[in-house]
């Protein structure tokens, strides 16, 4: 693999990136990709890209046009995804590349946008996937031990690569082939796991590199978080922060595969949210500092459709919530923040990646990193890296006001154009607007409910316990455990109940106790395995304990993941005279999965089903039941969820599609939610929480080319614990107004037509900019007020300095047009009213048809 640039890519000068663009070759053409030390080359070119994450079987292939179209508007060169090996290969030798799993069709659709892509093979992908993308069948192959130096692991891994890559080259999709895959990836994250496989992990990190290379792709290849890479494989960074990893040799470049914009979340914890400042303030150290390439990991409109594709227990942020954006941007805040952000950086491309560079301390934690090159070019990074103070710093012979946390970006080593704390640009402000399920037939619901314990005949029996995952394989979430028992007239002793204790691995578990429910626990993502006591009152004689084992995903990484159980450990009865009475030996019926999965209930050629029994109102908080109903289309164009908030614990299905399982449970009051946010400082995931005492999930998102325009759409629920599905609603996701907050202060230069042979010496006013969606206009303004408000948006307030005019010359700039823009110098503002104040704009607008 080459290593140099050639010489006649480094005479190019800094050119605007819009020209930048014009000049770029057309990506049918055959690109040779090398690298150096800076970047990738290109064409001959070394290139400074930014991606971004679409993970193509978490939507739907009539999404991915839009999601990649939001990506480039965002200012991405490049789309990252994995490969899902358990997506693709159902059984040995068995492939299936159809709807979600198109592969090739996503690969072109990115390709027809102009757009990059790095494919991440793996196969093992971790990605809160369920089994980390490896198929459950694999674990059964006789002597196979996952992720190490195993054969029969290693045959089936190299098998599935092969063909993954024979196909993408027999679609000529490498860009040694005119295609846009310039990167590809084998494995995944395992160098924080390679000593725990002890004598196998790294000869397997080593043949996984091998056998990669031999793929003779045309395209370097990557392994992230592997400290050891062999030359040529580069080694990546994942993580928050990025701008101090260095690769593991002088020639490779400094790539950062996983920016992390926020964190997934486990059941009953809160949501952190990270702020835009911060990914602002990381993604521009990285660049700082020499970095190249650059992903942000978001899941672009992922969800995670269907029963098998969720991590263990991991929901809200990657699987469940996030999903109601259907464009993808839920799990990155202020996204236009972070364009103003791409847009300076690229400003830049030339001479960063052709330059010198030169580091300055300008304070005890305030620096300059100084990039120059041949043809004149001068790019500065002012970072302020105190997490508490604010600073003013001189750099040549000027001053500059730099927020703690922050980093300036000069692109002429004079003018500011960006800085990483100053968020002009707009909020939009997103409701869930509901609407009702509109029957499109009279006999609106039908139910079916599942037999409890034992349908039909039992699979087989034991003396003792079954693991649940070896014995379902992931076929289903569903273990049916059954015994009976027989009680004296002497219990109960001293007029107190019996308590029955359940242990189990996890994940879950639903107890009946003469077919009536008497209660339900569950572990947690940290700690799958739970205990629990539950009061019972027994009859004389005879009683019958129905328990169902449930799995919500199965764990998706670590070392040796593969064989965490889960399924019932002990069970016994406590609080009768005799004593404690143990049924964990006790001869045990089991039932795989449910009589409604059997008879496929969810299938649309089940509706007529004699099963299904037509109610004109369904039941209430009755669990184990099965809720069809027949549902119009909502309307509009808008994202579409379906709100589960007055459901308990289940899965559902739109016309045999699977939405998933969905478990609307409360977080905890005591997570640590804080009332505000400060950016300032390392982020972690147990900062900036929200949602204490919420729904940890509420809203899934359910794609709108799932629905038959004509109508006659079937929604089916299986509810476990009991809800109100009467309560059911679906939810359009609709921008309904749109904010800003800009200071005198911010930088404004518009990069699109900035000279920079001109001099601006900072006196450019700075600006607020709104804009609605397409096809609304603004149509009211609910806040405005220039002088010293605070607050956020939908909160703001004025402060001790208001110009009186604020609402009217906004309203007379932006009323009843889709997009507006009002200067901070605007002459209707007139005379300054409060001198020596640093004057903000500060603007709240509705949005509508």
């Amino acid at each position: 693999m080459a290593t140099a640039a050639t010489a006649d890519a480094a005479s190019l000068s800094a050119l605007p990136f819009l020209l930048l663009l014009l000049l770029l070759p057309p990506l049918s053409a055959a690109s040779n990709v090398t690298y150096d030390h800076r970047s990738l080359i290109i064409s001959g070119r070394r290139r400074l890209l930014i991606s971004t994450s679409i993970h193509y079987p978490r939507s739907v292939p009539a999404m991915w046009p839009k999601l990649v179209a939001e990506a480039k508007d965002g200012g991405a060169d490049c789309i990252e995804t994995y490969v899902f090996w358990n997506g693709h290969e159902t059984a040995p030798g068995q492939y299936f590349f159809e709807d979600r799993f198109d592969l090739v069709r996503f690969v072109r659709v990115v390709k027809d946008a102009g757009l990059y892509l790095i494919l991440r093979i793996g196969p093992f992908v971790a990605a809160e996937w369920n089994f980390g993308g490896v198929p459950v069948w694999l674990h059964y192959v006789p002597g196979t031990v996952f992720r190490t130096n195993n054969e029969p692991f290693k045959s089936h891994m190299k098998s599935f690569t092969t063909y993954i890559v024979d196909m993408m080259k027999k679609e000529r999709l490498f860009a040694s082939q005119g295609g846009n895959i310039i990167l590809a990836q084998i494995e995944n994250e395992y160098g924080d796991s390679e000593q725990a496989y002890g004598a196998g992990g790294k000869p397997y990190a080593m043949w996984a590199a091998s056998m990669a290379l031999a793929q003779n792709t045309g395209v370097p290849w990557i392994m992230c978080q592997q400290y050891d890479a062999p030359d040529p494989v580069i080694n990546t960074c994942n993580s928050f922060y990025c701008d101090q990893f260095q690769p593991n040799s002088p020639t490779k470049p400094k790539f950062w595969t996983e920016n992390w914009p926020g964190w997934f979340q486990t059941f009953g914890e809160s949501n952190p949210h990270r702020p835009p400042e911060d990914v602002a303030f990381a993604v521009a150290r990285f660049f700082e500092k020499g970095g190249s390439v650059q992903n942000y990991y978001v899941y672009h409109g992922g969800t995670n459709f269907g029963r098998t594709t969720g991590g263990p227990f991991i929901t809200t942020s990657y699987d469940y919530d996030a999903p109601i954006d259907e464009y993808g941007l839920r799990r990155l805040p202020k996204w236009a923040h972070l364009k103003e952000l791409h847009k300076s950086i690229k400003w830049c491309e030339h001479t960063l990646l052709y330059g010198n560079t030169t580091f300055l301390s300008l304070g005890p934690k305030q620096e300059a990193d100084v990039y120059t090159d041949q043809s004149g070019g001068c790019v500065a990074f002012l970072a302020n890296v105190d997490s508490d103070k604010d600073k003013v710093v001189t750099f040549r012979n000027r001053q500059y006001d730099l927020p703690a946390w922050s980093v300036s970006i000069l692109p002429d080593c004079k003018n500011v154009v960006f800085n990483t704390a100053k968020v002009q640009s707009q909020t939009l402000m997103v409701d869930m607007v509901p609407e009702s399920l509109q029957a499109s037939k009279p006999d609106r619901w039908s139910i079916f409910r599942e037999k409890i314990g034992v349908w039909g005949k039992n699979d087989f029996v034991r003396n003792g316990f079954v693991d649940h995952i070896n014995t379902t394989k992931d076929s289903t979430d569903y273990l049916w455990y059954t015994t009976s028992f027989s009680v004296d007239g002497s219990y109960p002793s001293k007029g107190s109940h019996a308590v029955l204790n359940i242990d189990s691995k996890g994940h879950g578990v639903h107890a009946f106790l003469n077919n009536e429910f008497i209660g339900s626990a569950y572990g947690n993502g940290s700690k799958s395995s739970f205990t629990v006591e539950l009061a019972i009152n027994l009859r004389t004689g005879k009683n019958e304990l129905a328990l169902l084992s449930m799995t919500v995903g199965l764990q998706n990484a670590g070392p040796f993941y593969e064989w965490v159980g889960a399924g019932l450990t002990s069970v016994n009865i406590s609080g009768l005279k005799k004593g404690t009475v143990d049924l964990s030996s006790n001869n045990w019926l089991y039932k795989i999965g449910l009589e409604g999965e059997y008879y496929s209930l969810f299938k649309p050629d089940q509706g007529s089903n004699q099963l299904w029994i037509p109610q004109p109102e369904p039941p209430k908080n009755q669990p184990l039941t099965w809720y069809k109903v027949n549902v119009d289309v909502p309307q509009g164009d808008d994202p579409v969820g379906i709100d589960m908030q007055f459901m308990g614990k289940g899965l559902a299905w739109l016309n045999g599609n699977a939405i998933g399982r969905y478990w609307p449970r409360t977080s905890s009051t005591d997570d640590r939610c804080t009332p505000s946010c400060d950016y300032r400082g390392q982020f972690s995931p147990n900062k900036c929480r929200t949602g204490c005492g919420q729904p940890t999930q509420r809203w899934y998102h359910v794609p709108r080319s799932w629905f038959h325009p004509s109508g006659n759409n079937t929604l089916v629920v299986f509810e476990e614990k009991g809800g109100d599905p009467t309560k059911i609603t679906f939810s359009r996701r609709v921008v309904t107004s749109v904010c800003s907050f800009v200071s005198e202060h911010f930088p404004y230069i518009d990069l699109e037509s900035w000279d920079k042979s001109t001099t601006n010496n900072g006196t450019a006013a700075a600006k607020v900019q709104l804009s609605c969606p397409n096809g609304k206009n603004i149509s009211s303004v609910k806040f405005a007020s220039f002088g010293n408000p605070s607050g956020t948006c939908r909160s703001y307030q004025q402060g001790s300095c208001h110009h009186p005019n604020s609402l009217s010359i906004v309203e007379k700039a932006c009323l009843n047009i889709n997009s507006c823009t009002v200067s901070l110098s605007d002459e209707g503002f007139g005379k300054d009213i409060c001198p020596g104040v640093t004057k903000t704009l500060a603007i709240e607008a509705d949005c509508s048809y």
